[in-house]
């Protein structure tokens, strides 16, 4: 989420494009090299890019970015199941609706609702469903964003519309400006700015005819 074209600090301090410099230090490494050794020196550019951390920390403790809200939100609108294959790296898993939902109803007192999204947005029809209601929406998609391959990549309306950024990370354009911002950023945050303008500016208009 933040292979970022910028220096950035949002969970980890991180260089720019740090999935690059992870795949650079992988492919350094000379031919028959332990396979641990080379996900150690790739996971260290984002738990340790500063070079100041001792051990990592990759699970538990404190929660600065607000992370138990996403946690909440889970249970009760977004549920999104996930499995890990046994040809993963990581551990299997089968995702249990019955298991996750005892979780949340143990944590916040509440059951998953599977089908609060798709009742909401309409799912898999989203963009049938928010021509006919939805108006005044900017869908902006980073394309280094992994979230992005279930964002909304087409405008959908005159008013629901679709910007996508190349090289664009997760809510890179939210994200404070700064002087090494690449052009293609500078222009979609301008292109933001522009169309809610003329949505503020048509409101207006519309209101001064009543």
């Amino acid at each position: 989420m933040m292979d970022y074209p910028i220096l950035a600090n949002f969970l980890m301090n991180l260089l720019t494009y740090p999935v690059k410099e992870m795949c650079k230090i992988i492919d350094s490494f000379p031919a028959g090299a332990d396979v641990i050794d080379r996900a150690f020196a790739a996971a260290s550019v984002y738990y340790n890019y500063t070079g100041d951390q001792k051990c990592f920390h990759v699970g538990g403790g404190d929660d600065p970015h607000g992370f138990e809200g996403w946690s909440w939100q889970a249970c009760t609108e977004m549920v999104m199941p996930m499995t890990v294959s046994k040809e993963s790296m990581f551990p299997p898993y089968n995702f249990s609706y019955e298991k996750s939902s005892d979780s949340c109803l143990v944590g916040y007192g509440v059951r998953r609702r599977i089908d609060w999204i798709t009742s909401e947005y309409g799912g898999h029809k989203i963009d049938k469903v928010l021509k006919r209601f939805g108006s005044n929406i900017i869908f902006s998609n980073g394309m280094r964003d992994p979230w992005s391959g279930g964002g909304v990549l087409k405008n959908i309306s005159y008013n629901i519309i679709a910007l996508v950024t190349e090289k664009g990370g997760h809510h890179l354009d939210l994200r404070s400006a700064t002087k090494d911002d690449p052009d293609s950023l500078v222009e979609q945050r301008r292109l933001e700015v522009e169309i809610i303008h003329g949505w503020i500016d048509q409101y207006n208009n519309d209101i001064s005819q009543m």
